[in-house]
């Protein structure tokens, strides 16, 4: 045991009378409202209505938590439909389980329906919301300190996360601290936020340039970040399922920056309509 560590909560849950409040839901809520403001208020800096972005939210969450879920369940199935598996377990989202790539994906789809709602173009949106999202999976990523889950492999470092017998893996049970892998993701969306505003602020990000940054750069961390973790996981070619996952992520999104990026020098001195809302012209654009 070392001198000095992070300790995990003793109850993952309090009872407000009949009714569980579970510190993993409490997160996640607070990651959505976090994630939220800020989009409100870069939307706003663009010269929509702040409103717009819980309008949008309330697609784009939805389908976000369902896309989460489904991933999970998909790339871990053993315990939901293995052998002594429980397919009721699937829809316990509260009990911790969901891959941040399914909720983009599922958020993207929802997002896209309400922007066609609301008649607001997606690109400008995704750009606006890119620092926000990162924010909210920095808060989010604390539920799992509550159901003390996602950390890595063994050390005995001043930050390591005690972990409770019960939560250990069979093979190190005797040992009782780990890397707080989800500490180490959470600081680093909270990096990923700051490199957006400030490359948008400087480079004036458009066509969804802000978002491929913000997903390339939140890549690059999850990949080492995924390479600490010791939980069950798919592998192929040696690397977790996430791991590969991360990486064609990032190519994607690297070279969709690559290519924006020079159809956006080559129209240089253009408004943007994908950046600019109606009523904001290039130089009179508040920033955020």
């Amino acid at each position: 045991m070392p001198l000095a560590f992070i300790p995990s909560p003793s109850i993952g849950e309090i009872h407000l009378g009949p009714l569980p409040l579970r510190g993993y839901s409490l997160m996640l809520i607070l990651g959505i409202a976090a994630a939220v403001w800020l989009g409100g208020r870069r939307w706003a800096a663009r010269g929509g209505e702040k409103a717009v972005v819980t309008d949008v939210a309330l697609w784009a969450v939805p389908f976000g938590v369902v896309g989460a879920r489904l991933y999970h369940v998909i790339t871990s199935s053993e315990p939901y439909f293995g052998k002594d598996g429980d397919p009721l377990k699937a829809l316990f989202v509260w009990d911790g389980g969901i891959g941040i790539w399914g909720a983009i994906a599922g958020g993207a789809i929802g997002a896209w329906i309400g922007c066609r709602r609301g008649g607001v173009p997606l690109l400008a949106f995704a750009d606006a919301v890119a620092p926000g999202i990162a924010l909210g999976q920095a808060v989010g990523r604390w539920g799992n300190w509550f159901n003390q889950e996602l950390y890595g492999r063994a050390t005995t470092l001043p930050w390591a996360l005690e972990i409770d017998p019960a939560h250990r893996p069979e093979a190190t049970a005797d040992l009782a601290t780990y890397h707080p892998a989800f500490l180490y993701e959470s600081l680093w969306c909270l990096g990923v936020a700051a490199l957006v505003v400030w490359a948008d602020r400087r480079f004036r990000l458009d066509r969804g340039r802000a978002f491929a940054l913000y997903a390339a750069a939140y890549c690059v961390g999850r990949f080492w970040i995924e390479y600490l973790r010791v939980d069950e996981a798919h592998h192929i070619l040696g690397l977790r399922l996430n791991d590969w996952t991360a990486l064609l992520v990032f190519v994607a999104a690297l070279a969709y920056l690559i290519a924006a990026s020079r159809h956006a020098s080559d129209s240089r001195g253009d408004v943007d309509s994908d950046r600019l809302l109606p009523g904001l012209d290039a130089t009179s654009s508040p920033r955020s």
